[in-house]
């Protein structure tokens, strides 16, 4: 799911900082592997230890490395290896979770020496209080199937952490960025949604009848809160965007997390319906509240995380998975409901607490938040590459042998090049405009992309944000040519929709 998420953020951020951010949710894979596979296991799934913090007698698997099994139920085992790999995914994931917060300032080091930190201070604490048979929250009494708290909620509340310690954007909120690639954003979260199966039906480690309710319930969820997002987004802004879509399907799933192997298909859907609309009015709050979450990841995560382990005390239902306890809806009464808000304020406050204390030394010392200039090109700055290497002019191919009749050189006429025709069009045509050009008598051709204020003014949405935009894209065209073909050359510019005020004559100098 990692690297679909590094898609799913980096097709949403500027072009200028793609790079970067997939940077940011690639390099948890090595970080965090390390430290998972050197002290994260033990300290979330020592047999020794506490109900708070685990022992070291699974340092570096030593000890799990011999021919060993992870005991899921009576009678039911399997390799403990393939358990250990299985619940890294989760630890690698949930801090690259809040990278889409603080797109655009992100220091590289720091960003490492932070993923070190919270996989070894925070994730493995919280994993273990409930997803340890030991763990205090678990023996309260509080449910969590593959996450609402432990991923979500925990890097949600990192997430908010960071936010305090970094900052915003330099320019926010006026600041209004443009996402690079959509379809990347596309494919990204449809990688996310196909890896989501693996996380909620498999976090039961069988494949039985409460596997199948956990995947139903998981995709049901999604495709109901993408519904009731678009619903609001339509009311609110008036479209329904892709954008807006894959938002809502991505809150459905982040909600449903903790409920998957708990509740039916009913409760399933409805669910989703309610995360789809509260998520899409929580993207309101980073303007209410004046913080800089980029990607709402305050508002799709954090905020699934939370509604999704709250409602689960009102829809658990023992009839699905004997192990649970049933919820309010169910004849439970309130218990359920009491311990999930116990649960979700002490991992909100205990990753909060932590992230920030880590984030702020982080800050103090080698530095966690990019100074404001560097914001503008982080893929330069810290890469010294660039994400897209395509321009309006290379990126449409010409035909191989178009032109080639055309007059070159001194064919175009005896008389040297005296001035330059420069003129603005709007034309996808190159090799029309190239010939037209050519056989007009233009002895030299230049292209260059350039931005031009139209005084017509177009709107973008990007998840209920509404921008207006007066600059639209064009090409500029540069012609040589002599005092015979000047006349031509400027036609044939006008012909390809050049307006009149941007048709300029210069002087060739000697």
């Amino acid at each position: 799911m990692t690297p679909g998420l590094a898609l799913f953020y980096g097709g949403m951020v500027p072009v200028r900082n793609v790079l970067t951010m997939m940077m940011q949710n690639i390099i948890p894979l090595g970080v965090i592997t390390l430290t998972w596979i050197l002290v994260g296991y033990t300290l979330a799934f020592s047999n020794k230890g506490n109900s708070v913090l685990g022992e070291f007698d699974a340092f570096a698997l030593i000890t799990v490395d011999t021919p060993q099994f992870h005991t899921v139920t009576a009678g039911v085992t399997i390799p403990a290896l393939a358990f250990v790999a299985y619940q890294m995914m989760f630890a690698i994931i949930t801090p690259a979770l809040l990278t889409g917060a603080t797109a655009g300032r992100l220091k590289f080091a720091g960003w490492t020496v932070f993923l070190v930190a919270f996989s070894i201070l925070v994730y493995p604490q919280v994993a273990r209080w409930l997803w340890h048979p030991k763990g205090w929250l678990a023996q309260l009494g509080a449910q969590d199937w593959a996450g609402g708290l432990v991923v979500h909620a925990s890097a949600g509340a990192a997430a908010v952490a960071v936010l305090l310690v970094v900052g915003r954007r330099r320019g926010w909120p006026q600041l209004t960025t443009s996402p690079n690639n959509l379809p990347l954003m596309l494919v990204g979260a449809g990688i996310l949604w196909f890896g989501w199966f693996g996380f909620n039906a498999g976090d039961g480690l069988q494949a039985n009848d409460i596997a199948a309710q956990a995947l139903i319930n998981t995709h049901v969820a999604g495709g109901a809160a993408m519904l009731t997002w678009l619903l609001v987004e339509r009311l609110t802004s008036g479209h329904s965007t892709l954008v807006g879509a894959v938002s809502g399907a991505v809150a459905g799933l982040a909600t449903i997390t903790p409920c998957a192997g708990f509740v039916n298909t009913g409760s399933a859907l409805l669910i989703g319906l309610i995360a789809g609309c509260v998520c899409c009015f929580a993207v309101r709050l980073k303007h209410l509240l004046r913080y800089d979450d980029a990607l709402d990841v305050i508002a799709v995560h954090f905020v699934g995380g939370l509604i999704g382990s709250f409602m689960l005390g009102f829809f658990a239902d023992s009839a699905v998975n004997p192990v649970s306890a049933d919820g309010l809806f169910a004849g439970g009464g309130g218990l359920l409901l009491w311990h999930q808000t116990v649960a979700i304020v002490c991992v909100v406050v205990f990753s909060f607490v932590l992230s920030w204390i880590v984030a702020a030394l982080i800050n103090r010392t080698i530095g966690l938040r990019e100074p404001g200039p560097e914001q503008d090109s982080l893929d330069q700055v810290q890469q010294g590459q660039s994400g897209y290497s395509l321009s309006g002019v290379t990126a449409h191919p010409t035909t191989s042998g178009r032109g080639a009749g055309a007059p070159q050189g001194d064919a175009a006429g005896p008389g040297e090049p005296r001035h330059v025709i420069s003129a603005i069009v709007n034309t996808e045509r190159i090799d029309g405009l190239r010939d037209a050009l050519l056989m007009a008598g233009a002895r030299s051709i230049e292209l260059m992309e350039t931005t031009v204020y139209t005084g017509r003014v177009r709107t973008e949405v990007f998840r209920s944000n509404v921008r207006k935009l007066d600059f639209e894209e064009r090409m500029r065209v540069y012609a040589a040519v002599d005092d015979e073909h000047e006349e031509a050359v400027a036609a044939v510019l006008r012909r390809f929709g050049a307006e009149p005020e941007s048709v300029h004559r210069l002087e060739i100098s000697p």
